[in-house]
């Protein structure tokens, strides 16, 4: 079953850029998700993504990962824009890098904080200053190194996320770069956070016929 998120907005928009102490119940009332007839186009590895992960965490986390039209969510189980007992994470438009970071997201998310709308952070939009996006930079380095690793797991290539376009010089995109990729080599030696291991084993076992990741792909370069 397919959903489709209407909003005339972006999910995220929320005032403000306190990133740590944002929580969902202080931001904005989240525009309705509601089932459609004509199904979202999702990529076929899309989909795929969403197989596996539906079939690993559906029972066990009571979570589902679902095709949304418009900005990713993450709308926990009784929230009433649900569709579902359960909870969703939406990523967007039916792309596969979106449902890999959604997942990535999903997966470094705490027991309190997917209790959470969003896991309780305020996501302040594109044209951040570069205050903002210093925050936004240290909140990501984590899931974006999950990301890149589920990524390599399912043969798909990692992009890594700024984010903004539009915003204020001054960052440091290197210096993110380096982050994310030093994050990543700790998890690749000492291990993912434990769904995302599982999520990492299923995808190897699907997409590289149980092929181990290869470290060298792992490089400033590749970002």
């Amino acid at each position: 079953m397919v959903y489709e998120r209407l909003n005339s907005s972006s999910s995220r928009d929320f005032e403000g850029c306190g990133f740590e102490s944002g929580r969902a119940e202080s931001a904005p009332h989240m525009v309705g998700v509601v089932e459609v007839e004509e199904p979202v186009e999702i990529e076929e590895k899309a989909r795929q993504l969403q197989a596996v992960f539906n079939e690993l965490f559906a029972v066990s986390e009571n979570t589902i990962l679902v095709a949304g039209g418009g900005e990713p969510i993450y709308l926990p189980a009784g929230h009433p824009d649900c569709r579902t007992t359960m909870n969703e994470v939406y990523f967007a438009h039916g792309y596969a890098n979106s449902a890999l970071h959604e997942i990535a997201h999903w997966c470094q998310a705490g027991k309190e904080r997917r209790k959470l709308v969003d896991y309780g952070y305020w996501y302040a939009p594109d044209g951040r200053t570069a205050e903002q996006q210093a925050l936004f930079e240290k909140v990501e380095v984590k899931p974006q190194a999950i990301e890149w690793v589920l990524t390599e797991a399912c043969d798909q290539k990692f992009n890594i996320s700024f984010d903004n376009l539009n915003g204020a010089g001054g960052h440091n995109a290197e210096a993110f770069k380096k982050a994310v990729l030093e994050q990543t080599l700790t998890y690749l030696k000492g291990g993912l956070p434990p769904r995302a291991e599982q999520l990492m084993i299923r995808f190897r076992q699907q997409f590289k016929g149980g092929r181990p990741i290869e470290l060298k792909r792992f490089c400033l370069e590749a970002l």
